[in-house]
């Protein structure tokens, strides 16, 4: 996000970033000397700190481009809120142009407000990993100089040690063939970036996605966690012994998607998820655990944007529990080995049984029919014939 090298990726609109006035800027100088400014509530996006963020647990990261770790982060299930901003330096009320053109020792960085209900800071902790390239000291990904730095700050003893121990599990996975370099540092004062960053990808999507496309951030990503998930061997599956892995198993199999439905009831985006308009023939087994649970006989289209069917595969494999989560009773739909949270069941489904099952393709693996058999599945091949 380096001023001047914004040209090559997002045109004139990074560097158009509106200079407010100078009688504005001493203004906000004076309010912030008097401590009307309280750092993680600057922002106008955060409303009343006190309404939104009462009980809310706090991460602080580095990792290049605050706007690629808000837009990754800030849709996921129990986050409330994503400041971008300014952290990890000793000068006081920085602005972009000294911290992107190096002039100051704080580094682009974003404060997290988590529901510590719903997510754990290991959870957060997890998608941060997931969007940087920790072993790169000397930057992030097309944004170069410390200003760009992957560092997490953390404000507790608790959270520093949780934070070694992802880093030294990180290290120990072997997935990165170069030392891991992140620091792990006590957070300090941080100052929330120009109204201009605060939600860039909702505001400008269009400038937002060519940046990021040029990035490289994707690509990098996707190679180290996205495609090794995808393209998991079969016989990390087990159809005669359906079991729920380990937390760490699951931590290092699933993609953050599968993890954030599978364990923490969350819901993927409608029209948005793999499996919404799948035609092909075949089955759907729980990404947790392999159980079979659905079958494209029973598949429909349902008009919701998910994967819906109108009854299970394998009935004893699926759990109905009362969900009164969002204020209303739902069914909620899990599966009986893995425990994973899969979707809901309703009463508005077409015959012949009037039920539509919801389900979230990222709690799901579909074999297609050609692959039952050697994935160990084959009892299910009569289903096609």
């Amino acid at each position: 996000m380096n001023v001047d090298g914004a040209s090559s990726r997002l045109g004139s609109d990074r560097k158009a970033a509106p200079r407010v006035s100078l009688f504005l800027t001493a203004a906000l100088l004076v309010c912030w000397g008097f401590g009307c400014v309280v750092p993680g509530a600057e922002s106008k996006k955060m409303g009343k700190k006190s309404d939104r963020l009462e009980g809310a647990a706090l991460a602080t990261f580095a990792g290049g481009c605050f706007w690629c770790i808000e837009a990754a982060i800030e849709p996921r299930e129990g986050i409330i809120e994503v400041i971008s901003g300014y952290t990890g330096g000793v000068e006081e009320n920085p602005t972009y142009e000294q911290v992107s053109s190096g002039a100051t020792s704080h580094a682009e960085a974003v404060q997290i407000y988590y529901d510590p209900k719903k997510l754990d800071y290991d959870d957060v902790l997890d998608m941060y990993w997931r969007r940087i390239d920790p072993t790169d000291a000397g930057g992030q990904f097309v944004d170069r100089g410390p200003q760009y730095r992957a560092e997490i700050f953390y404000h507790d003893e608790e959270q520093r040690i949780a934070a070694e121990k992802s880093r030294a599990a990180l290290e120990a996975s072997g997935r990165f063939d170069r030392p891991i370099v992140t620091k792990i540092t006590p957070a300090g004062k941080f100052y929330p970036a120009e109204e201009y960053h605060q939600d860039y990808y909702k505001k400008s999507p269009e400038n937002y996605k060519r940046y990021e496309s040029g990035s490289g951030r994707n690509e990098f990503t996707e190679r180290k966690w996205e495609e090794e998930k995808s393209s998991a061997s079969p016989t990390s599956w087990d159809p005669g012994n359906f079991r729920k892995p380990s937390p760490e198993e699951l931590r290092a199999r699933l993609t953050t998607a599968q993890y954030e439905v599978t364990q923490h009831e969350g819901t993927e985006p409608a029209f948005k998820n793999a499996y919404w308009d799948n035609h092909r023939e075949g089955i759907y087994v729980d990404v947790v655990s392999g159980e079979p649970l659905f079958s494209s006989k029973d598949k429909f289209e349902s008009g919701t944007g998910w994967p819906s069917f109108t009854r299970p595969l394998v009935k004893e494999n699926i759990v109905e529990k009362v969900d009164r989560r969002l204020f209303v009773t739902r069914t909620e739909i899990r599966s009986k080995y893995g425990d994973s949270h899969l979707g809901h069941v309703f009463d508005d489904g077409p015959p012949p049984t009037g039920l539509r099952y919801c389900m979230n393709s990222a709690a799901l693996r579909f074999i297609p029919k050609e692959d039952l058999a050697t994935e160990g599945y084959a009892e299910f091949i009569k289903l096609f014939e």
